[in-house]
């Protein structure tokens, strides 16, 4: 059956076409070094990913013929700051209108800019709003910034604290739910499934407005060899390059993966060409970041209920690619549409900025700072037990949670048959007895790849 498939700029869901035949090895590796699949790759040879900002015709699972309709560019129009957020408001404002549309929605609040950008949107459309927001058991009380943004639109509001070992009794629905394509210990949403549903009809999700409303932080001019190892830098987690490689040698893959990944980024940013450095490293965040790494756990929310996710939308990232670097830099558009237009969101606490708020946050002296930042780490010390910061604290650590995470890693027989015994083994014991933070996301990838096996019955 011939049929016509039109992607999004940024879609919020994959769509895959084609045949899953041969597993393929070199996408794998790279995989586990990122955290994400690049370009059109998936697990497999014949199974490819749609790529955004274009059309297809399709024949069944066979691509007839694509083209894009769409290609990031930089084409700045003479315009200052007011303009832009005038313009900004425009789009924005009727997205949101658009994506309420008399449905009830459950806002996901954080203590940074995006959500609470959506926030005063939603003010704007006198909408019907619940919203939450999360912490994590023994760590940053990160809620406490939610709570305020709520309290002064008198949303109602759930705290919700992610407990250890959550994991465990949801890692089968999330592997079938994300298909692995994601890590596991990101998705905190996850935690709480049952129950989002009874919150509202759509969520509202703040997702990839730090990216588009901000620079890269490089120079204009930065040249493209210098922005391939700037992103290797920024896309390779820890012990990621070690364990691709690690699987690289392991299959007999010729040649070496560090030149491969290296060759993978370069010509994926020659294919976007652009000449301003920050519009071609946002491009790249975009087109791939966005689309095969945040967009592949919206999957969990979009089992629950429709979501709408603004910032994603064709209008938006047509909008950035008109406006100067000098604007977009610093977070100056929601900066402004805050204070302008919801100035209550804009007094309270920034927290990537704290203590500051979104009128004085530029007032980041020393003197200031450093006395606020020594109390903060007097509590913590304070605190019975250790301080968290990241989910895989309360997912790998401890007794429990050890046993559950070897159990998957060392008795799954379709997972040895495929991923020798030996680097899961030196990857876990570096985890354990070296460095568990340096080795976190590698035995995080080693899991899913685990689930991977026994979910396709490799």
């Amino acid at each position: 059956m011939i049929q016509t498939i039109r992607t999004s700029i940024i879609p919020n869901q994959a769509i895959r076409v084609g045949v899953p035949d041969k597993l393929d090895l070199k996408a794998i590796c790279v995989y586990t070094a990122i955290g994400f699949f690049l370009g059109e790759d998936t697990f497999y040879e014949g199974l490819k990913t749609l790529k955004p900002g274009s059309e297809y015709i399709l024949d069944g699972s066979r691509i007839v013929s694509h083209k894009p309709y769409f290609a990031w560019h930089n084409t700045p129009q003479v315009i200052n700051l007011q303009e832009a957020t005038e313009a900004f408001k425009g789009i924005f404002d009727e997205l949101i209108r658009h994506a309420v549309n008399d449905r009830r929605v459950i806002l996901p609040l954080s203590g940074g800019l995006d959500s609470r950008t959506l926030a005063a949107g939603l003010k704007h459309a006198n909408a019907n709003v619940t919203a939450y927001s999360y912490s994590f058991e023994g760590g940053l009380n990160e809620a406490r910034y939610a709570q305020k943004i709520a309290d002064a639109e008198k949303y109602p509001f759930h705290k919700l604290q992610i407990p250890s070992g959550y994991l465990w009794s949801k890692i089968d629905e999330l592997a079938a739910t994300n298909a692995c394509y994601s890590e596991f210990t990101h998705p905190r949403q996850m935690a709480f499934t049952e129950k989002y549903a009874a919150w509202g009809d759509v969520f509202l999700l703040g997702h990839w407005g730090d990216v588009l409303f901000d620079n890269m932080h490089v120079a204009d001019n930065l040249p493209l060899s210098e922005q391939v190892t700037l992103l290797l830098k920024k896309v390779v987690k820890m012990g990621g390059m070690e364990l691709g490689g690690a699987l690289w040698q392991a299959w007999g893959i010729e040649g070496s993966f560090e030149d491969y990944l290296y060759s993978c980024i370069h010509s994926l940013l020659l294919d976007i060409n652009i000449p301003n450095a920050n519009a071609q490293l946002r491009a790249f965040k975009s087109r791939y970041w966005a689309t095969r790494w945040t967009s592949v756990n919206l999957s969990i929310f979009q089992k629950i209920k429709p979501i709408e996710v603004p910032y994603f939308s064709n209008e938006l990232c047509s909008f950035i690619c008109t406006l100067p670097e000098s604007i977009l830099a610093k977070r100056q558009i929601q900066i402004e549409y805050l204070k302008q237009y919801a100035p209550e969101l804009a007094q309270i606490e920034w927290q990537e900025k704290r203590p500051f708020n979104l009128y004085n946050y530029h007032h980041n002296y020393p003197f200031i700072t450093l006395p606020y930042r020594g109390i903060q780490k007097i509590k913590r010390m304070l605190q019975k037990s250790d301080f968290i910061q990241r989910n895989w604290e309360l997912q790998f650590l401890g007794s429990n949670n050890q046993q559950q995470l070897e159990d998957r890693l060392f008795n799954n027989a379709a997972f040895a048959n495929w991923v020798p015994k030996t680097v899961v083994q030196n990857i876990y014991h570096r985890f354990k007895q070296e460095n568990p933070v340096y080795y976190a996301h590698a035995v995080s990838m080693l899991l899913t790849l685990s689930l991977f096996s026994k979910q396709n019955k490799l």
